[in-house]
């Protein structure tokens, strides 16, 4: 890979890092990216450091192992989740772990995030699955991801938040707004009164609609 490229990867992680701070969908220190390189080496963000703040020269690089082989600061405490899912899916090769307060109100009650509900959802996320509570950052907790990682490019994290990951940075952010938006929208329409599901020929329709955009 040449430097140019991996200088556009590195700038890559910092603008979703502060795009995904601005929205809220991460405070304080929260959250993690990351980005294969190639078939041995993963860039990511450090521990402990503000995504809304980073700078080309914070991130880190690391092999497939999780031993960090590049970078002053030390790599997300978290690097086995990313690793996991790159380890299950050859395809992929971005993941973005946030805390968007909508979908952990879901995560936290321990409720379901329905489907059959709005189109958007429906065609670009699918059946969204919830993982049980492990503490975070243990190949434990990242082992949690493997019952669902083929079916979907987004998981609810339970008790702790979401994981979503595509070929590029941008893909991946779009599924956590999505769903971030969608959780949102259910907590307000629920205050309303019940929810009132698509039809099963709607949502035959919506499902023709995500097979033709290539969706897991």
């Amino acid at each position: 890979m040449s430097e140019s490229e991996l200088d556009r990867f590195k700038t890559q992680i910092c603008e979703i890092g502060r795009r995904v701070h601005a929205q809220g969908l991460v405070v304080a220190n929260e959250g993690n990216l990351s980005i294969r390189l190639d078939d041995d080496r993963v860039l990511c963000t450090p521990t402990l450091q503000s995504k809304g703040f980073l700078k080309p020269e914070d991130l880190c690089i690391v092999d497939l192992s999780g031993q960090q082989i590049e970078g002053t600061k030390k790599s997300t405490s978290e690097i086995r989740l990313h690793l996991e899912i790159y380890r299950q899916r050859d395809d992929i090769r971005s993941v973005l772990h946030s805390h968007p307060p909508h979908v952990l109100a879901f995560a936290i009650t321990g409720q379901p995030i329905p489907t059959g509900i709005l189109p958007e959802s429906e065609v670009f996320l699918g059946k969204v699955p919830m993982t049980p509570y492990v503490a975070p950052g243990s190949q434990t907790f990242a082992d949690t991801i493997i019952p669902h990682v083929h079916d979907t490019n987004t998981i609810v994290l339970g008790h702790h938040g979401a994981v979503s990951y595509d070929v590029d940075l941008e893909r991946a952010l779009w599924w956590t707004e999505i769903l971030d938006a969608y959780c949102r929208t259910l907590i307000l329409a629920k205050q309303l009164g019940p929810l009132q599901p698509l039809t099963e020929a709607q949502r035959a329709e919506l499902q023709e609609l995500r097979l033709g955009w290539g969706m897991k």
